[in-house]
């Protein structure tokens, strides 16, 4: 094809002329359903020892794990009680975070509070 203005070929047309093909040869991609999955929980634990004040979990349960008075005393008894007691359920991120946060706390107030975390 030419345009009339000139003796140079058409390049606003990107389709070659020719017969239709009717599909045929053409490609079509089918669209795959993507399985994405929630983020694995994991759990922070905290575990009782004999010389970390229950005063002291307390406060670090509220200041870390943002509970109240009345939940963090439970979960304070539960650890001096059964020798453990979850603190909260994150990803695995943000429970090593708080997991540090709570050691290094720990280690400022000279106590050997330990606090792990574990796939819920």
């Amino acid at each position: 094809m030419f345009s009339m203005a000139s003796n140079t070929p058409d390049r606003s047309n990107p389709i070659p002329p020719g017969p239709p093909d009717e599909g045929q040869g053409s490609v079509v991609e089918e669209r795959q359903l993507q399985r994405v999955e929630p983020p694995r929980a994991y759990q922070v634990v905290m575990l009782n020892d004999d010389y970390t004040p229950m005063e002291f979990v307390v406060m670090v349960l509220q200041q870390h794990f943002h509970h109240d008075i009345d939940a963090a005393t439970q979960i304070m008894l539960k650890i001096h009680h059964e020798g453990r007691a979850v603190c909260g359920v994150y990803t695995r991120d943000v429970a090593a975070t708080k997991v540090e946060l709570v050691l290094a706390a720990a280690r400022r107030a000279g106590h050997p509070l330990q606090c792990i975390l574990e796939v819920a």
